[in-house]
Formats: C-alpha cells, structure tokens, sequence
C-alpha cells in the first residue's frame, strides 16, 4: 500500500477510541476495502504511470463519498485517470465536455413535448449528470452558470426541474478536471462550487523515468484488459463502513481549530493569516477532514482517525477553499505555503483528552 504512515501514526491518545467495528462482517468488509483499494490501484497501473499519492486521494473521496477536482496542464492524463476507475468498476458513466456554449440543461436535462395517446404532455428528459461516475472534463471552461448546474447534484444527490425532484443513482461521484486558471479561456469556479469537492487534487509532470515509460508504454501496440475487482454496491458498502470508524473528540477538536485558523476575521487566526488571506475554509472542510480521516485509517489498517490523517489530508481539503488576497499574490505566497504554516502553527490538543 502507498498510503504514507507518516510515521506510522500510531497516536496512543486516539487509539482510546473505543471500537465502533465489532462484528466479524463489517471486519470483513474492512478487509474486502483493503484488498480491493490494491486491486484496483494494480489495474490503474496497467494504464497510468506514476502518481501514487493522486490514485490514493481519488480512491479514498470515493470510498468516502467526496467529489474530486483534479487541477493540471494538459496532457496530463487527468481524464484518462477518471475514465480507467469508471472502467475497473464497471459503473455507469458520463462525460461531460465542458465548453463556453454549454447549457445548464446540457447538464442536468430538460423537459421535452411528447405526443401521446391523450395528446401533448411534457417528459422531463435526464442529463448525463444522472450516472454514477460523471466526468465534468475541463469544467472551468464553461461560465459559472453552467458549472453551477452540478450543486445541487453534488451536495443532496438529486436534481430539481420543473418543481419535480429527480434522485441521482448510487454511488453518485463528481469527477472534475481543470486547466490551470491562467490559461486562456478559463473562468473561476464559483466559492460555492469549490466547497463541494472534498479534496482539489494537483497533478505535476511526471519524472523522467516515468514520462520515458510513458512514451514507450503509448507508441506501441499493446493489449493489457482491465479486470474489476469491485462494484458499485462494494462502493456504497465501503461509503457505509467508514462512517462507523470512531473518532476522538480531540482529534475532532484539532480539525475544527485548524479549519478556524484558516479564517482571517477568527480570533485564532496566526498574524499570516489575516496577511494574506480573504476568505477561509467553511464547515465542510472540517467534515471532509475527519470523513476521509476515517477512510484512511482503514486503509492503513486503523480503526480510529488520528491526527496524523487530518495532517495528511490537509492540503487536499484546504487547498480550493483558502482565497489569498493582492498581497500574498504581490509576495508569491501560494495556498500550500499557507496550509503548510498552519500545520505547524497549530498545536494538537493532546491536552484535552
């Protein structure tokens, strides 16, 4: 397993925790999650070469039930990631080609006249948003009208049109690409639209080695068919399970002050904060903090989330929902830079246990 242990994390605080998986077949299942997260990471291998630490972030917001962005140049192959898990899973899935004349009832649907027997009536017809698995590929090249069509899909799993309430399929999970904002053609995702993805993943150009395997691997003939390990029901089942994982008050606690921390108008706030921040993380990101904590330890082979996990995670969890202001800009700060002194600025609250 790639996952860091960061020192193995073996919190004696939080190892207190008393067990909230008892019975031998959610064991089981905890095992079946293992084995199946190294199953599937073996078939991503067979295509994507390299990024280790991005297939792990993917595979724990899915058990977990979070949506992803995934941020990078193209060429990448950040739409060839997503595709490959929809493929090993054997799900339904929809790719969506975000473009500046996309429609929101591109997105989600619309409502069409049909004769029928007792004359004209409309039919509400659905979007490729109702899937399992959605590729929103190079979502910030589409106005913030459009991106917004995924909101209400994204936080309560259904879609409203026409006053009628249409429930999205299960397991539900937003997969979405963008280029860097600076690029040509690119609009700014809406703060709202951010905050629904748990983790903004970043993809870096591979190294040398691994883009040399790359051109080797992709300008030859070759056969490699993937197998599929898992399910959509193993999905929802390891959605089930992770939210059983106990975790500690303190742990909690130190999610929750470093989610604060981030805030410029908090009192807690550190000095670089109210520098150069403008806006900070909100509720959710302490939720998809201790969430993905609980997935984590399970990989690892825990039951219990310690403070290793939210340190982990944090750049993940943080790095769409810290605005910078003019002056970390002027001076070349970058979100991580900022993630990574509140790291170190705030303490875990071992005392409190």
């Amino acid at each position: 397993m790639h996952l860091a242990t960061d020192g193995q994390e073996q919190d004696m605080a939080e190892t207190e925790q008393v067990l909230e998986i008892e019975n031998q077949d959610d064991i089981a299942l905890v095992k079946r999650m293992q084995d199946g997260r190294d199953q599937i990471v073996a078939e991503i291998k067979k295509v994507i070469v390299g990024q280790e630490s991005i297939i792990d972030e993917l595979l724990i917001a899915l058990f977990g039930g979070g949506h992803v962005l995934v941020t990078g140049v193209p060429g990448l192959a950040k739409t060839l990631l997503i595709k490959t898990v929809a493929d090993i899973l054997q799900v339904d899935f929809s790719r969506i080609q975000f473009t500046p004349d996309l429609m929101p009832a591109d997105v989600v649907g619309s409502e069409v006249v049909e004769e029928t027997d007792g004359g004209r009536k409309l039919t509400f017809v659905k979007g490729p948003i109702f899937t399992n698995i959605l590729l929103a590929d190079e979502i910030n090249r589409t106005p913030p009208k459009t991106q917004s069509a995924l909101l209400e899909a994204m936080e309560e799993r259904q879609v409203t049109a026409a006053g009628v309430t249409h429930p999205m399929a299960q397991p539900f999970f937003v997969l979405a690409t963008q280029n860097p904002i600076e690029l040509e053609g690119t609009y700014p995702l809406p703060e709202a639209q951010l905050d629904r993805f748990m983790f903004k993943i970043e993809l870096g150009y591979l190294s040398e080695s691994d883009e040399v395997t790359v051109v080797s691997q992709t300008t030859q003939t070759h056969d490699n068919p993937l197998s599929h390990p898992l399910g959509g029901e193993d999905i929802l089942e390891f959605q089930r399970i992770a939210r059983q994982v106990p975790a500690a008050e303190a742990v909690i606690r130190y999610a929750v002050r470093l989610v604060h921390a981030s805030r410029p108008q908090s009192e807690s706030a550190p000095d670089f904060v109210k520098d150069w921040v403008s806006w900070g993380a909100g509720i959710r990101a302490s939720q998809n903090l201790i969430l993905a904590g609980k997935v984590r330890a399970l990989l690892l082979g825990r039951y219990n989330v310690s403070y290793g996990d939210v340190r982990a995670l944090a750049s993940s969890v943080f790095r769409h929902r810290i605005l910078l202001n003019f002056h970390a800009e002027a001076e070349r700060v970058t979100t991580d830079d900022v993630i990574n002194r509140l790291l170190e600025a705030v303490p875990e609250p071992a005392s409190d246990i």
